[in-house]
């Protein structure tokens, strides 16, 4: 059962990072969203999936570094409201029961594959990117990455996309500053569970293979995203992940009105 549960999570993570090393978002909001579908809470999930993404975008951010695709004016204006905003939003979701806050995440989520879905049959043309829309877009992203358990790339890459970023500085600008916010997310948990301030931390063991499977899955995929961006037309994985996201909300919503 275990073996099976990890091969499962390796799985998603596997083809989470596949699609978020090549769009720059996804990977939280797949794994969130599949980890929500098999009844765990909303802030284990979210949990679970900042400790699966401090290698995964340590490895997609040290490529990006490679490559010369970090925009570092931009990188040092995102980042620090990045950071501020996913540790009040790690805060906020660990102040609440898991069954009174899962609607909510689920709507979330719900709502960023639809817009994923109206994304991809928009041209988004390239500008400079106003810089008013970066601090806010910055803690907006951080807060909802981390109440949601996925976020940064769905809000702040299509925020800076539809500001006319150049998709090369802007998708290896938001992966390289999402370490920063996974770490910064990552400390919130651990010091709410050690200072008792999330009582239903205790339990989060209890998701250790899922959270392996996550890793694995995610750093055995990080070299392949550059082949795929090359072979895979953008607007069929917008399309693939938004119908996904979108069915497995739906399906989540079904559970939660006890219709299925």
């Amino acid at each position: 059962m275990i073996v099976q549960e990890f091969l499962l999570f390796a799985g998603v993570g596997f083809l989470a990072q596949i699609i978020d090393g090549a769009l720059g978002m996804a990977y939280g909001v797949v794994c969130s969203t599949v980890l929500l579908s098999f009844g765990v809470p909303p802030a284990h999930a979210s949990a679970s999936v900042h400790a699966a993404e401090l290698f995964t975008t340590a490895a997609s951010g040290s490529a990006h570094l490679y490559h010369r695709n970090i925009d570092w004016r931009l990188f040092v204006r995102l980042a620090p409201f990045g950071i501020l905003g996913g540790c009040l939003g790690a805060y906020v979701l660990t102040s609440f029961e898991g069954d009174a806050i899962k609607p909510f995440v689920t709507t979330y989520l719900a709502l960023v594959g639809v817009w994923l879905l109206f994304r991809s049959f928009r041209k988004i043309p390239t500008n400079p990117v106003p810089t008013g829309i970066v601090a806010p877009l910055g803690a907006a992203g951080g807060f909802l990455d981390a109440a949601g358990g996925g976020g940064w790339g769905p809000i702040v890459t299509t925020g800076l996309l539809g500001a006319g970023g150049a998709p090369r500085y802007v998708i290896g600008t938001v992966n390289a500053s999402e370490f920063l916010i996974t770490l910064s997310v990552s400390v919130t948990f651990l010091l709410a569970l050690l200072t008792g301030h999330w009582e239903a931390g205790g339990s989060y063991m209890e998701h250790a293979t899922a959270v392996a499977g996550l890793i694995v899955g995610g750093i055995l995929a990080a070299p392949f995203a550059g082949w795929v961006i090359k072979s895979v037309p953008e607007r069929v994985l917008l399309r693939a992940i938004g119908c996904l996201i979108v069915l497995l909300a739906t399906w989540q919503t079904l559970q939660l009105l006890e219709l299925v």
